[in-house]
């Protein structure tokens, strides 16, 4: 095999490796005061990650429903993940900003 053969067969499979690790966690951005997409569903047993793409403010992810304590403030390229083991709706907001909410739905 040739050299650049085999450097696109690695390529294509890290790649491929991605997408399945990738896969167990859905994605919400956080710009401009809104959680997007403003409710996600995933299965049981798989996470959800909030990015702050905001350029200078601070936000948190409240399950305050749930009787979840506050948790710390993440900024500007930080994030904040949950993994979610019980099925269910749960809706959570922002501490600094309850004007920003959504809902995580979680299926077997």
């Amino acid at each position: 095999m040739r050299w650049h053969t085999i450097g696109l067969l690695l390529v294509f499979g890290i790649f491929s490796l991605g997408a399945v690790a990738g896969g167990d966690t859905q994605l919400v951005v956080i710009k401009d005061f809104k959680f997007t997409p403003q409710e996600v569903t995933v299965k049981r047993g798989e996470a959800v990650r909030w990015e702050n793409h905001e350029k200078r403010q601070y936000h948190s992810v409240w399950f305050e429903a749930s009787g979840d304590p506050e948790p710390d403030y993440f900024f500007p390229e930080e994030f904040y993940e949950r993994t979610f083991d019980t099925t269910g709706s749960f809706p959570y907001h922002c501490g600094p900003h309850p004007e920003m909410t959504g809902t995580v739905h979680v299926i077997d």
